[in-house]
């Protein structure tokens, strides 16, 4: 499908019509109406023969590289072999074994098997096997599909979250969320359809994870520092403390009758323009609703209990707020999972400090009948070695793991998947997924699955060829829907 092309077939004589017909509120009233145009150029046909499970994604992001080996892939194995010295991956080894060593990866992948200091237990009544890191998200294993045989590119951080968040590792490309709303548009014209939740410092590679690339500019991700409680230090500037809304609203009725006649002067397809006049609508028409909608003192006394205290907390009711509000895709970055040394306490701390908000999340979106057309997608960039990591320099007790591209574990609830679900398998010691294997690419476009649109469809034409998020890659996961 070429959607671009799509939308340049119809949408100038229209766009042409309304600028000549007196633009200013008429327009922002209006503005809806593109907003649909840019949801059916872009993803009726890719839409055609899909069934939505899933109406609005919250994806969770785990930055660093949560341990699978720890939190959600037992190795008995491993435990078994603890302290011994066990080979690295099969594809570092050979038929001949002189051969394999001269690898210099080699030596780095081999070390001392470090078996997980946490016990796993088979969690509700479908047996789920969850570590006792996550006593209170335990309690919804029934919620969860658990893939355990994801697997990407790249061992670095950069390389890893770009292409967990945009589908490939170096160069500039379009967001997951971008793709999406650029798809589906948003279920609310004051809100954005892409919102980037964090706290004060910025996931690695920072706005390029959120960026809408060569997409219009009006599906970039919104990002919010979270650090802040106050709505005005949230979102800075959002209420004029010396224009009145009567009087935005003449300013902005002016900006934009002089944008549309810049536009008729042979750019009415430049997309960068069209994207600045939205975002003035938009800056103009949030301000009657965003001020509600981040302020969480208006949430009763039980939710607050609900989702405990501290970052994680504030943040996943946040994310809950912005899909009942009609936000198509929320983000979520939770850091601090890069446990090169002192895995036992440090990956408890950080367990600790997200368990019961994640379980509140799901609870409270279940109880209000939102987590059946909600997709809450758990993920993280790589998981982590089966050996200690003695570049770290920590041994024994305060041991860490490397990165480990080869195999990682995501889970999602709700949105049409199995609950109570595990998929894929890694060998036996956790370097590598062996069976049922999950690329990025393949989770891609599962997820677009889940949301009515086919992966393969969903494109968009930019220096000649047509673009999607899996690139040329990319199967769809059935065995995991319901």
């Amino acid at each position: 499908m070429n959607s671009n092309h799509n939308r340049t077939s119809f949408l100038p004589s229209r766009r042409s019509w309304l600028a000549q017909s007196g633009s200013g509120l008429g327009w922002i009233a209006l503005a809806s109406l593109f907003q649909q145009e840019g949801r059916s150029s872009a993803a009726d046909t890719a839409h055609a023969q899909l069934r939505p499970r899933a109406r609005r994604v919250i994806q969770v992001f785990l930055e660093g590289g949560l341990s699978h080996i720890d939190s959600f892939d037992p190795k008995p194995e491993l435990l078994l072999r603890n302290g011994q010295t066990i080979p690295g991956p099969d594809e570092f080894q050979s038929n001949n074994g002189v051969e394999a060593e001269k690898n210099p990866e080699w030596e780095r992948a081999r070390g001392i098997a470090f078996g997980s200091p946490f016990r796993f237990e088979k969690r509700g009544e479908s047996g789920l096997e969850i570590s006792e890191l996550f006593p209170h998200l335990a309690k919804h294993a029934d919620k969860l599909c658990v893939i355990r045989s994801m697997y990407g590119d790249d061992p670095a951080h950069q390389q890893a979250v770009l292409l967990m968040n945009t589908g490939d590792t170096r160069l500039i490309r379009p967001a997951v969320g971008s793709w999406i709303t650029y798809g589906l548009g948003t279920e609310n014209e004051n809100l954005p359809g892409f919102v980037v939740l964090y706290r004060e410092n910025q996931p690695i590679k920072g706005a390029e994870n959120w960026q809408s690339a060569f997409l219009p500019g009006t599906y970039q991700g919104t990002s919010i520092d979270t650090q802040h409680e106050s709505v005005d230090q949230l979102i800075p500037n959002i209420v004029s403390p010396v224009t009145s809304m009567h009087e935005q609203n003449h300013q902005l009725r002016v900006l934009t009758q002089i944008n549309r006649l810049h536009q008729q002067s042979g750019r009415q397809e430049d997309d960068r323009l069209e994207a600045r006049i939205r975002s003035f609508e938009l800056a103009y028409r949030m301000q009657s609703q965003a001020g509600n909608l981040f302020d969480l003192s208006q949430e009763p006394g039980w939710v607050h209990e609900l989702y405990g205290e501290g970052d994680a907390a504030r943040q996943c009711i946040l994310a809950r707020r912005m899909a009942e509000a009609g936000v198509r895709y929320t983000q979520v970055y939770l850091g601090g999972w890069d446990h090169h040394s002192e895995l036992r306490d440090g990956l408890s701390e950080s367990a600790r400090s997200i368990d019961q908000a994640l379980a509140g999340l799901l609870q409270d979106l279940a109880q209000r009948g939102m987590l059946e057309d909600t997709l809450v997608h758990c993920t993280t960039e790589f998981g982590r070695t089966p050996t200690a990591d003695t570049n770290a320099g920590s041994t024994g007790k305060d041991a860490g793991r490397d990165h480990n591209h080869r195999a990682f574990s995501v889970w999602m609830a709700g949105g049409g998947f199995k609950g109570g679900f595990t998929y894929g398998v890694t060998d036996e010691l956790g370097w590598s997924a062996v069976e049922n294997r999950v690329h990025v690419h393949d989770l891609h476009a599962t997820l677009l699955y889940a949301l009515g649109i086919d992966h393969e469809r969903l494109t968009y034409r930019y220096a000649g060829r047509d673009f999607r998020l899996t690139d040329v890659h990319g199967t769809v996961v059935h065995d995991i829907f319901s």
